[in-house]
């Protein structure tokens, strides 16, 4: 179904029955990442996917104040509003988890549990971040001037998705074709306003955060499995599982596993 969240159309879909769970998805992705998921999660969970802004179906706004983080976090919130849902679990991959530690930080009275796969709270340091976001500008030009189907071809090939070179030729043809149906728009406004480089530094709030948190990360990730180590020592009420031999994004190449790991974390 599509709702208007704050003058902006999203795609949601719902599914399942039980205490509802909120599932945001990464960069270039939308909300099919988790469909394989929908069946297993919906036993215990009413699940609630959506595509973040600037992705999939959902609006992409020419105006990129409409991506920073801390607004997207508000549309998550008009969307609970809208579905009187008073308190969700939430369910965070890679930029969707900085969104999702985001709307914990913000709105913390509306979230039971907290699931981070593969998610940072941000860079600290203030000249790193701004060198990061200079990045993200630039890579934001680079799709600007080359257009999606050479952007999604460099993307493919960054360092953080080696592992999933090991996939089968069907999986990665069905995740490609999911990218490039993505606007250009809409991926360069998200890395203006979503990218690490944009967000605020969340390390200071951490221990702020008293909802149950799961960090899960892939061994073979090992820049991600050192942030949730450091994430873990400031959060009070934090478990971190590592699926092994494993990349960036576990539930695509580790689908059993990471289904499993989620449902025992919500029904225990």
């Amino acid at each position: 179904m599509n709702m208007i969240l704050r003058g902006i159309r999203y795609h949601v879909e719902c599914f399942g029955d039980g205490f509802p769970l909120l599932l945001l998805h990464g960069f270039t992705g939308d909300s099919s990442t988790w469909t394989s998921f929908y069946d297993q999660w919906g036993k215990h969970s009413t699940v609630i996917s959506l595509d973040v802004i600037g992705h999939g179906t959902t609006e992409s706004p020419v105006d990129v104040e409409k991506y920073d983080i801390l607004s997207v976090a508000k549309d998550l919130f008009e969307l609970l509003e809208n579905l009187k849902i008073n308190k969700v679990d939430l369910l965070g991959y890679s930029m969707g988890g900085r969104l999702a530690l985001t709307f914990a930080l913000q709105y913390p009275h509306k979230v039971r549990k907290l699931i981070l796969e593969s998610a940072t709270a941000g860079i600290a340091n203030e000249n790193e971040r701004e060198q990061r976001r200079m990045k993200d500008h630039q890579l934001g030009e680079f799709l600007q001037e080359n257009g999606v189907l050479t952007f999604v071809d460099y993307w493919e090939e960054i360092p953080l998705f080696t592992t999933q070179k090991r996939l089968s030729s069907d999986k990665r043809a069905q995740i490609r074709e999911q990218r490039l149906n993505n606007k250009a728009i809409g991926l360069i406004n998200s890395l203006k306003g979503m990218g690490t480089g944009a967000q605020p530094s969340w390390w200071e709030k951490l221990e702020s955060v008293t909802c149950e948190v799961l960090l899960v990360t892939g061994s073979l990730d090992l820049k991600f499995c050192q942030i949730a180590e450091k994430m873990k020592g400031k959060m009070a009420l934090c478990q971190w599982i590592t699926v092994e031999d494993c990349g960036h994004a576990i539930h695509v190449e580790e689908p059993k596993k990471f289904g499993t790991i989620i449902s025992e974390f919500l029904v225990q």
